[in-house]
């Protein structure tokens, strides 16, 4: 049974030492998330609901209840579906609701992290707002406690030389929607102790995610390879080579692409992309593959930033597009 199986779920208990020799525990068993947005809520509700007691920290008390809000209307739509599809596992999957949310604590204070075993920062993607955040971590968590960063675009390294925790420093990149996407990087450093990686791929593994192993390597392994795809998409676009809609069935029928290249930049946000491509570019000016195309800049100019604004390089109303 769902509820059981998430009550009698035991936890990785690995040990190790840090740099400095000391003997810490690497046991998961108490998640810390900072951000509540679209990636932060997630990671806090799927923490709960595999077991995981949660302290979910937002700087101000609006946002913080933005995320609480965002938390409870995606597990109503949980039971709201169970109901339609599986009405005799209703008392179930309601009970196991109750149980997570009773595991999730809110707060608008860091110090409330103090005891976490890992910490994951889903915040805002700018070293100038990370960086004392983590410094400040360093200072509030217990010596065990490691610290993960959600970001796509920035180095991991950044991070860590921000906490000073070079061997309890990990990428754990989540996918949006967290709740319903498998895939997550599992990012180590050099300097990332063995057991900590190990109890990161376990924690993964326990929340029902599909972890993968990469190296701290611009835009790791999926935006990596996806970002420049969606540039080349829109270097064809500058150059006149096929229409948008062309390239997109192109993708779509040629290579067995649930969406084009261009309809998945919609659908990413043109900004977030603009972000991502203008940061490699300016950090790697060698690399050819990090390139800003003319029609990006163009839409973003014109405010057309994709699915959240209603327009980008489709026309979309709401998830759907015109």
């Amino acid at each position: 049974a769902m509820l059981r199986q998430v009550l009698a779920r035991g936890r990785p208990a690995l040990g190790g030492r840090g740099l400095a020799g000391r003997a810490l525990s690497t046991e998961i068993q108490k998640v810390g998330v900072v951000g509540l947005g679209l990636m932060g809520h997630g990671i806090v509700q799927v923490s709960a609901w595999e077991g995981f007691d949660v302290v979910a920290v937002e700087k101000e008390q609006k946002f913080l209840d933005l995320g609480v809000d965002r938390i409870d209307q995606s597990i109503a739509k949980v039971l709201k579906s169970t109901e339609k599809r599986k009405p005799d596992m209703l008392p179930e999957v309601e009970a196991t609701a109750a149980a997570a949310k009773a595991r999730i604590e809110y707060s608008t204070d860091l110090g409330a992290l103090a005891d976490c075993d890992v910490v994951i920062e889903a915040i805002v993607e700018d070293m100038a707002v990370k960086t004392p955040l983590y410094q400040s971590l360093n200072e509030i968590c217990k010596p065990e406690t490691i610290l993960a960063t959600n970001t796509s675009s920035l180095p991991v390294q950044l991070m860590a030389d921000a906490s000073g925790r070079l061997d309890r420093t990990v990428g754990l990149h989540f996918f949006n929607p967290v709740q319903m996407m498998k895939l997550v990087e599992v990012v180590k450093l050099e300097t990332t102790a063995p057991e900590v990686f190990d109890a990161c791929m376990a924690y993964s593994k326990a929340i029902k995610k599909v972890p993968v192993s990469c190296l701290d390597t611009p835009g790791f392994i999926v935006n990596r390879l996806l970002v420049p795809a969606m540039a080349q998409a829109m270097l064809m676009v500058d150059r006149g080579d096929a229409s948008i809609e062309d390239i997109d069935t192109a993708m779509q029928l040629g290579a067995g692409h649930p969406m084009g290249p261009l309809t998945l930049a919609d659908y990413v946000g043109l900004d977030t992309c603009m972000f991502i491509l203008q940061g490699w570019v300016d950090n790697f000016p060698d690399e050819p593959a990090f390139i800003v195309p003319e029609c990006l800049k163009a839409k973003i100019a014109e405010g057309k930033l994709g699915r959240k604004s209603g327009e980008g390089f489709f026309k979309w109303d709401g998830m759907k597009r015109l």
